[in-house]
């Protein structure tokens, strides 16, 4: 019997590259919005805008951006047989990603403490809170059992689906608040058929659209 076509089967190279495209243009946008349209960036400023200017920076380039890469990093590294050098990259950008999360709350609880607005009243703030805390767990979860001291290898084995699982779901999760923060501004500024609109609206399209480019990594074979 002749073997199936395998025509159909891509491998993950392609949507690697498309991610990493739509890394570059989802950081240009949010950047030209914040430093064109909106007042700039700024940790301590007279104002506050700035502030919460630095908490899309943040959550959108160095949390879900950076956490993205860090998923497709075991498919994207030029290490291809080094298991070690694959994780290092991995456990780098989950970091920075946990890092930004973070600096990312603390914004703007700072903003609402200096403008006397009230905190974690919205769904977009429940979600978020939730988010960061499901990937802190979901960190210290995979440090102890893959980097240090390191499970045995048979729990590392049973563990790595659930690993990979948990990661895809908390990604998805951060790419959904991250949705509804921007539908939340959006409705807040009053944009409506203007130039800051489109950005602000294709920095959510784009969005989802890395969100599938990382989640196809994950499935697709590397070659």
């Amino acid at each position: 019997m002749a073997p199936k076509s395998r025509s159909y089967q891509i491998s993950a190279t392609p949507v690697i590259v498309f991610g990493h495209l739509l890394f570059i243009a989802v950081t240009t946008l949010v950047l030209v919005w914040l430093l064109k349209f909106r007042e700039g960036l700024a940790f301590e400023s007279a104002n506050k805008f700035k502030i919460f200017n630095l908490h899309p920076l943040l959550m959108v380039i160095g949390f879900i951006l950076m956490a993205g890469e860090a998923i497709m990093a075991y498919k994207s590294t030029p290490s291809r047989r080094d298991i070690q050098v694959q994780k290092a990259v991995h456990l780098t950008l989950q970091t920075i990603a946990l890092g930004c999360g973070i600096f990312g709350i603390v914004v703007i609880f700072k903003f609402h403490n200096e403008t006397n607005m009230p905190d974690m009243v919205t769904l977009h703030s429940w979600l978020g809170m939730i988010t960061i805390c499901l990937f802190g767990l979901q960190y210290l979860l995979g440090f102890f059992s893959y980097v240090f001291p390191g499970a045995e290898s048979y729990s590392r084995a049973a563990y790595l689906p659930w690993h990979t699982f948990g990661g895809l779901l908390i990604f998805f999760l951060a790419i959904c608040t991250a949705e509804m923060g921007l539908l939340q501004k959006f409705l807040s500024l009053f944009l409506i058929r203007s130039q800051e609109a489109l950005i602000v609206n294709f920095i959510g399209l784009l969005l989802f659209l890395f969100a599938v480019a990382v989640a196809l990594t994950v499935v697709l074979p590397r070659y």
